[in-house]
């Protein structure tokens, strides 16, 4: 489970999620992969069902694969300033 930032905005695309981060003026795309990890995070569901949503979704990835995966997600996308845990 995650919540974005407040000065983070958030809005689905064609190709996965677009956030802006307003404090730094700076934008950034998810693609569907990880837009599916952070969604999955945002609503309320943890870490584990980001693994299973990966897995499920995605033909011959596995359960490491993907938990590595959403790990480095929510290490990017914390690391950016974007989600607080």
């Amino acid at each position: 489970m995650c919540t974005l930032k407040p000065d983070v905005l958030l809005t689905e695309t064609e190709y996965g999620m677009a956030l802006l981060d307003q404090r730094r003026a700076e934008y950034w795309t998810l693609n569907p992969t990880a837009a599916l990890v952070l969604q999955t995070l945002l609503d309320s569901h943890g870490a584990e069902r980001a693994v299973a949503s990966l897995v499920e979704r995605y033909e011959g990835v596995d359960a490491e694969t993907a938990a590595r995966d959403v790990a480095r997600i929510v290490d990017d996308l914390s690391s950016a300033g974007l989600i607080a845990p």
